[in-house]
């Protein structure tokens, strides 16, 4: 089978400067790879990336990207101007992947020719669903997302498909290093990812007891980088840089390996979304999962997916009164219990398995066979 993917206008692949999309997709063209298939990855030209190469039998190709620009509208048109050109870049293919926005309308009359194509919706949709009506396949990567596309598109039920997002790296099967006392998140250091409520939390702990733990943070900070700033950031944990309590920020790490050692160490992983209507399926607290790190995460629909509270991890309510308490209090709750951490931490690592890249591919494989039996629209 012929597979091209085709990644959005703004960040590279291999993934160097992160982006959960960009990881993940990268991962799963390496195991279509491995089963024989012939895959071809577009996406955007970076400094020293290389406009064409091979990596684990996987082709790639990079057309001139750009940097994420700040306005809405602005990224759009970028990404139309993107699109123009990977459609002249697109080889003969049977299916052809996307998560950019113009691409679907853009290649739908000549799916004969690139590929039959599966818009893969890796964010909440906001109407644009159904603008991809020719499209053979809209893949929802979460429950959530599922039931937004199909409420949009209701008259297409038999085009829309869920399948879960795959952790972007093949889990060790040795056992994890010896865990340290740390508590750590990773994302982008925004408002909206509940870092304020996390630091307040984490104090508020110490305040009732918690000792000898660090809060740590890795993510970017910079607006450009989809963070809050640096300033805003500063601001919340300045305070704190000289006193007892033990926090960290430790910027964007992009080293897949040294980020896997960080969460190889960390006994705790904390994911405080408050974004109810952003969030699709994150895919950082599974990470943390694969490397025995327990995760406490907010009560977000998408995180009922991977995670079954008090087995695996932790579903806090950050709707309550006083959300902080609320936090604190799980944190505690798996600090003063040593025993409950470490089972949680086994079942957590275990639960992951359905999400190793290997198997997410042969589900994907398995629509793709469905998708070429289909008449094209």
């Amino acid at each position: 089978m012929r597979i091209t993917i085709l990644q959005g206008a703004f960040l590279p692949v291999p993934p160097l400067r992160g982006g959960a999309v960009e990881k993940l997709w990268f991962q799963l063209g390496k195991e279509f790879s491995k089963l024989g298939h012939h895959v071809f990855h577009i996406s955007r030209s970076f400094p020293g990336l290389p406009d064409d190469e091979y990596i684990d039998g996987v082709h790639h190709i990079r057309i001139k990207g750009y940097d994420i620009p700040s306005g809405r509208l602005r990224l759009k048109a970028l990404d139309f101007l993107y699109s123009r050109r990977a459609l002249c870049k697109l080889p003969d293919a049977d299916i052809l992947i996307t998560n950019t926005f113009w691409m679907p309308l853009l290649a739908s009359s000549n799916q004969s020719r690139f590929g039959r194509i599966m818009v893969s919706v890796e964010r909440m949709p906001k109407g644009q669903m159904r603008l991809y009506r020719n499209s053979c396949c809209l893949r929802a990567c979460s429950t959530s997302v599922f039931r937004a596309i199909n409420n949009e598109v209701p008259d297409r039920l038999n085009m829309v498909e869920k399948i879960l997002n795959p952790l972007p790296f093949s889990p060790s099967e040795f056992p994890v290093p010896p865990k340290e006392n740390v508590i750590l998140y990773c994302g982008r250091m925004h408002p909206e990812k509940g870092i304020s409520l996390l630091i307040d939390s984490f104090i508020h702990a110490s305040k009732l007891g918690l000792t000898d733990w660090s809060l740590r943070l890795v993510g970017p900070a910079e607006i450009s980088s989809g963070g809050g700033g640096e300033h805003w950031l500063e601001s919340l944990i300045n305070p704190y840089f000289s006193s007892k309590f033990s926090i960290e920020w430790l910027g964007p790490i992009y080293d897949q390996d040294e980020l896997i050692a960080h969460y190889q160490r960390s006994a705790i992983f904390v994911y405080p979304s408050l974004a109810e209507y952003g969030e699709a399926l994150p895919v950082a607290p599974l990470e943390a999962m694969a490397n025995g790190a327990v995760p406490i995460v907010s009560n977000l629909e998408c995180f009922r997916d991977y995670i079954e509270p008090f087995k695996n991890g932790i579903i806090f309510n950050h709707k309550v009164s006083d959300p902080v308490l609320e936090l604190a209090q799980a944190i505690i709750s798996l600090t003063n219990r040593p025993e409950y951490l470490s089972t949680l931490a086994t079942s957590a690592r275990l639960s992951t398995i359905r999400h190793h890249p290997q198997n997410v591919a042969h589900e994907f494989l398995q629509c793709f066979d469905q998708m070429l039996n289909q008449p094209l629209i």
